[in-house]
């Protein structure tokens, strides 16, 4: 259509679907799903072959990827059920300052947490945390503001987001990713204080001390085990079993066998994994649909179109856009890494981190709202990225 792949007009007509029906996204992200993959099936084919063969091929590379999402997404659900049981949010209101400040140093905890785990778990971790500060009037502002923070502290650490870990894995240094922190600080310095004085409107933090509640030390040891055995997990397949990553979804199973493992000392609400499957089921949908996309060659390599990535991982996935990107070679990672890590807190389901958190806060999914609310994150994007390329230049 107009020298535009169809499959692309198929995957825009997704993305404006789950925008204007944002009550039912798996309806419409399976409905286009089944078209791309009808369309491909009866004329152009997949990348690996034609027909039903060649989907399988397609499928072969992508399921570790796709399984991996599902079974974080829903994992990580559990564990926010078990940090919630843990009365630890309950006491955040105490702990935190009582003004405005206090959104800060909520967004900077979900931050520093995501450099040391993981984006997903931070966000998830972050949303329970401001349900309890706020007593549920959380507005959806402050949640892509979470989900910002999440990405953002996630940007520089080969742990916090699965494209640095894919750069990772692909010989990038975990020392020059660190570079990025550079541009997610700056981010984080424009996004934090608008997104903290515009949930103070919404709902202040009321200093209270909780009578009578104790602390569940147990259930925060459990929490404690679930995040050990997702970093273990990514540490040591990444240093001693090189490529393992590519065969089986590592970082869902350790999840899971933690969750399982854990479940004989307390057990969660399971209730929560079947809320969590409708979400996860949505984004690992999205992210087959962009998977098969004739994405073959991104633009030449330079802080212009890393640049422009950044905007285009917000509504496309940014797992194949950093493997064609470690393919093609030539681009400065630490720039990337913040530019497709980043980018995507611009919509909802830009970022597993977001599809998470609305999992937990379903008003969140209306990509107006989000956008409307969230309208800070775009500059502190584009602050972000000039920081660091006026103070470290491009440096492929």
């Amino acid at each position: 259509m107009f020298g535009v792949p169809l499959e692309f007009v198929f995957f825009a007509l997704v993305l404006i679907g789950v925008a204007v029906l944002h009550h039912r996204p798996m309806a419409v992200t399976l409905t286009g799903l089944a078209v791309i993959v009808g369309y491909k099936l009866l004329f152009t084919g997949f990348a690996g072959g034609p027909g039903v063969a060649g989907l399988g091929v397609h499928f072969s590379h992508e399921w570790v990827v796709l399984a991996n999402l599902l079974l974080l997404l829903v994992g990580f659900a559990l564990l926010s059920n078990q940090f919630e049981q843990s009365n630890i949010p309950d006491y955040m209101p105490a702990l935190l300052p009582d003004n405005w400040t206090g959104g800060i140093v909520l967004l900077a905890i979900v931050y520093v947490l995501s450099a040391l785990l993981d984006n997903i778990a931070a966000a998830v971790i972050g949303g329970v945390m401001a349900k309890h500060v706020y007593r549920g009037q959380v507005g959806v502002g402050f949640l892509a503001a979470i989900v910002a923070s999440a990405n953002a502290g996630g940007a520089g650490s080969v742990l916090g987001d699965t494209t640095t870990t894919m750069m990772w894995i692909h010989g990038v240094s975990p020392l020059k990713l660190l570079w990025a922190f550079i541009a997610s600080a700056a981010a984080f310095v424009i996004l934090a204080p608008i997104a903290a004085w515009q949930q103070r409107k919404i709902a202040p933090i009321i200093p209270h001390k909780p009578e009578g509640l104790k602390i569940r030390p147990m259930r925060a040891v459990i929490v404690a085990i679930m995040l050990a055995a997702v970093v273990t997990a990514n540490v040591t397949a990444n240093t001693y079993f090189p490529g393992v990553e590519d065969l089986a979804p590592v970082l869902g199973l350790a999840l899971w066998s933690a969750i399982l493992l854990t479940s004989l000392l307390r057990q969660p609400d399971w209730k929560v994994a079947k809320e969590a499957i409708h979400g996860a089921t949505f984004l690992v949908a999205l992210v087959a649909s962009a998977s098969l996309m004739p994405v073959e060659k991104l633009p030449d390599p330079s802080w212009g179109s890393a640049f422009g990535l950044g905007f285009l991982s917000a509504i496309f996935d940014n797992i194949p856009l950093t493997a064609l990107a470690l393919k093609q070679g030539g681009y400065d990672w630490s720039l990337m890494a913040f530019a497709v890590g980043f980018g995507g807190s611009m919509v909802w389901f830009g970022s597993s981190a977001g599809v998470a958190l609305t999992n937990l806060y379903p008003q969140g999914r209306s990509v107006m709202t989000w956008i409307k609310e969230g309208w800070f994150v775009v500059p502190a994007y584009v602050v972000g990225f000039f920081v660091m390329l006026l103070l470290r230049g491009w440096n492929p």
